[in-house]
């Protein structure tokens, strides 16, 4: 059971969070998820500054420093507490902002070194495997129709990079197939045009004029990707399809799908203001880490291929 102090901490910050977590979902458009995340890591805060005797609206930098420091002593991941971190500076933003406090505890204090990990990515055989695996359809029309759907799903993650959140939410009046681009919400409920290939083009077309239909048994949708009988897919249903389709080589996800998008477009010269548009990032700085990838395969070629790539010079006498 929750201390007494902890208690009466969390109500009397609970109207000051509450606002906060209103002005996400009302003037920022963020997800239900995207909030749930916010309220739980500034309740976590709010607890730690109890333990302190301080409130939220009364916290210093020596109070966020402390919560830092506590999260990695008891073993946070740094990319976990750089989250928590930036809930923070957003939270004393957004008081800063309403003029309830004078002075933001969050400035100064560096973020963890976790931006230098760089995303996984498969190979395009890799990607080439998974669609095989997916593919194996069994003999009735049910079977066939669940596996071009999977397909399918396949190639628009790789070819669109996009979220599992994304996928699952286009609509048919989304797709712009004669003029090769999808039309998906993000974040916040923004849109943003998402170019598609010929294999994506091809395979979504191919799905609606068969495996859709079989699937649908009649009855009607909104949704471009469906479950038997016309449901609407969940999230972990769709992490679960990518895992099995992996399940012969190394494991992936649909955000190392995404990755892999983003990761191939880079390396083929593709500019980080468009890698950024295609993939709905808010700052090209998130964009950035595929710089890292791009540089890490040009080092390998000039390694392979450069004359000196593997040998240092000799030096002569003159």
């Amino acid at each position: 059971m929750r201390s007494d102090n902890k208690r009466k901490s969390d109500d009397r910050d609970d109207p000051l969070v509450k606002s906060f977590l209103d002005y996400l979902k009302v003037e920022k458009g963020l997800t239900q998820l995207t909030v749930a995340a916010y309220k739980s890591d500034v309740i976590q805060f709010a607890e730690f500054l109890a333990a302190r005797r301080r409130d939220l609206d009364k916290a210093t930098r020596e109070d966020v420093r402390g919560f830092l420091s506590q999260l990695f002593a008891n073993g946070v991941k740094d990319r976990s507490v750089a989250r928590k971190l930036s809930t923070l500076r957003h939270f004393y933003k957004y008081l800063l902002l309403d003029r309830i406090i004078k002075q933001d505890p969050t400035l100064d204090i560096d973020s963890p070194k976790q931006w230098k990990v760089l995303p996984k990515s498969l190979a395009a055989s890799e990607i080439d495997s998974m669609m095989e695996s997916a593919g194996q359809a069994g003999d009735s029309k049910l079977s066939a129709a669940l596996a071009q759907r999977d397909q399918t799903m396949l190639e628009v993650f790789y070819a669109g990079g996009l979220r599992v959140s994304e996928i699952i939410n286009v609509k048919l009046e989304d797709l712009k197939l004669e003029l090769g681009y999808i039309l998906v919400r993000g974040k916040g409920d923004k849109e943003r045009i998402v170019p598609i290939g010929k294999a994506a083009q091809e395979r979504i077309s191919a799905y609606l004029a068969d495996g859709r239909e079989a699937l649908l048994k009649g009855k009607i949708s909104s949704l471009l990707f469906v479950r038997r009988g016309g449901g609407r897919m969940t999230r972990q249903w769709v992490w679960q399809m990518v895992k099995d389709a992996s399940a012969s080589g190394r494991h992936a996800s649909p955000h190392m799908l995404r990755h892999s998008c983003a990761t191939h477009m880079v390396e083929n010269g593709a500019d980080l203001r468009t890698v950024q548009t295609i993939l709905g990032h808010a700052d090209i700085s998130t964009s950035q880490i595929y710089t890292h990838v791009a540089l890490d395969r040009l080092k390998t070629v000039y390694r392979n291929f450069h004359p000196r790539g593997k040998r240092t010079g000799t030096t002569g006498k003159p």
